[in-house]
């Protein structure tokens, strides 16, 4: 089988999608059979599913589709709702891009998706894989779409001996064998991510579920977890640094940060500048006058880790123009991220 010229794309499609016809997932943003996609769903999801898993999203997904219906709401609404209502999913530029991508639909579109890869490009905040992913998925367009999932298959099913992330030109030229001509490009994209999200899983796949076993040489070696290789991780850097709880009676001081920081945009507690390349330590907002709590929290985000050590205070009056007070009793339901609630839920109980 590893010395095949040519591989059987029609033969593949073929049982995949006769697969995926009586095992497609059902989930909040998917079209069902005989039902046109809706692309401002499409996108949305899409936008959502960087970086987060599919259990993660669905709420937040019909949260936000309930509030905002479609492109022209979202591209009204009030930023800070937006920041509020996208608390917890993380990668909080993604929020911020969902904005500014649906005013510039609604601007320079008349509130209608483009369908092509080329014109979906030029949206805020869509690279290639999303707007691949939206014109395969919502225009049914001829399109090479590659998530975590598809890229697992696609490197099992050819047995890729180059580790990730160098493998990635090398898979993508192998998936385009998978999408040669298809007709259903949008099911047929949607069957791979369901394939590796159900049988071709990252550890202890089903293979002997898999619909296109007789395709995979991962399968015929009998090595398929093994796939995709990938380098060792290097350890992340450790940054640290200050988070102030500063109250006055039962109220907080809370703070929107500035725009062009880490969570920027988002409501947080006052800290010091640990997302910024020098050390916290060089930065000295102890203005506050806060005391040590012996307390911290830890957070780990895609690049480093943080440690927070909290020091509290009680003050008179806001510190600073960009802040205000919010009762404490309603601070975890304030739309504060997950680092932040970290912080509240640690000085509540303590």
């Amino acid at each position: 089988m590893s010395q095949r010229h040519a591989f059987p794309s029609k033969a593949f499609q073929n049982a995949l999608l006769r697969w995926y016809d009586h095992h497609a997932r059902t989930l909040p943003w998917r079209a069902v059979p005989g039902q046109t996609p809706n692309p401002y769903h499409v996108w949305l999801s899409e936008i959502m599913l960087q970086q987060t898993t599919v259990a993660a999203v669905g709420p937040y997904f019909q949260k936000f589709t309930q509030i905002w219906p479609n492109v022209h709401a979202l591209a009204k609404a009030n930023p800070e709702r937006v920041m509020k209502e996208w608390a917890g999913l993380g990668y909080y530029a993604r929020a911020r891009n969902l904005i500014a991508c649906a005013q510039q639909i609604t601007q320079e579109y008349g509130g209608v998706f483009p369908q092509e890869e080329l014109d979906l490009l030029k949206l805020r905040g869509v690279g290639p894989y999303t707007a691949a992913a939206i014109a395969a998925i919502a225009f049914n367009k001829q399109a090479v779409v590659i998530d975590g999932n598809i890229e697992r298959v696609t490197a099992r099913l050819f047995r890729i001996q180059k580790p990730l992330p160098s493998s990635k030109p090398l898979i993508r030229h192998h998936a385009m064998d998978l999408f040669k001509n298809i007709k259903r490009s949008g099911d047929f994209a949607q069957s791979l991510m369901d394939l590796g999200a159900t049988i071709c899983t990252p550890q202890n796949p089903k293979c002997s579920e898999c619909p296109v076993k007789n395709f995979c040489e991962a399968f015929e070696k009998g090595d398929a977890a093994l796939y995709p290789l990938k380098n060792k991780k290097k350890k992340i850097p450790v940054r640290e640094g200050k988070v102030f709880w500063l109250t006055k009676n039962k109220q907080l001081v809370c703070e929107v940060r500035e725009k062009d920081r880490m969570l920027g945009g988002m409501l947080g507690l006052p800290t010091t500048d640990w997302d910024l390349k020098h050390d916290a330590s060089d930065v000295n907002r102890d203005a506050f006058k806060a005391i040590d709590t012996g307390l911290s929290i830890t957070h780990t985000f895609s690049h480093f880790k943080l440690i927070l050590k909290i020091y509290a205070a009680q003050v008179k009056v806001l510190p600073k123009k960009n802040m205000k007070f919010i009762p404490i009793h309603d601070i975890l339901d304030s739309g504060l991220p997950s680092l932040f609630q970290k912080v509240a839920r640690k000085m509540i109980t303590s």
